[in-house]
């Protein structure tokens, strides 16, 4: 089942953002800023943040953002942010499906496009975001502020 995330589910989901190689480097579970974030997530009627569970257990997350333009004669936009599946149950095909679930969700929001940006270094999830029809189309930047 997917579904809204309630606040509940955050110490889940941070153990899944923490549960990689970059993940461990830049998460800390158990800080309350989570909770803090999770309220502005949760407020936001442009934000959902989801969660993939079976059996009670989180298996999967991902945050979908809902953005207006004025590029693309107004278009809206779906972006789709920190997709995490848990290790144990990685290539069982919940990717694929958490995947699907936020297009269709972006579908219902008459977003024109769907887009995502994932680290250089994922290059499983390269191969696995191609597989599913997504184009590796521009260059993205950051710029840290802290």
């Amino acid at each position: 089942m997917i579904r809204r995330a309630r606040r509940e589910d955050v110490p889940a989901i941070v153990a899944l953002l923490a549960d990689d190689a970059l993940g461990r480097t830049r998460e800390s579970p158990g800080d309350a800023r989570y909770l803090e974030a999770f309220g502005a997530i949760d407020a936001d009627p442009n934000q959902l943040l989801a969660v993939m569970e079976e059996g009670g257990a989180v298996l999967g997350t991902l945050q979908l953002s809902f953005i207006p333009g004025l590029s693309h004669r107004g278009a809206w936009r779906g972006e789709i942010e920190a997709v995490r599946i848990a290790s144990a149950s990685r290539g069982a095909g919940l990717g694929q499906q958490l995947i699907t679930w936020a297009i269709e969700q972006c579908r219902a929001r008459r977003c024109t496009m769907v887009q995502l940006t994932t680290n250089r270094a994922r290059e499983d999830a390269h191969r696995f975001y191609t597989r599913l029809g997504f184009i590796p189309s521009h260059v993205g930047f950051k710029l840290g502020l802290r």
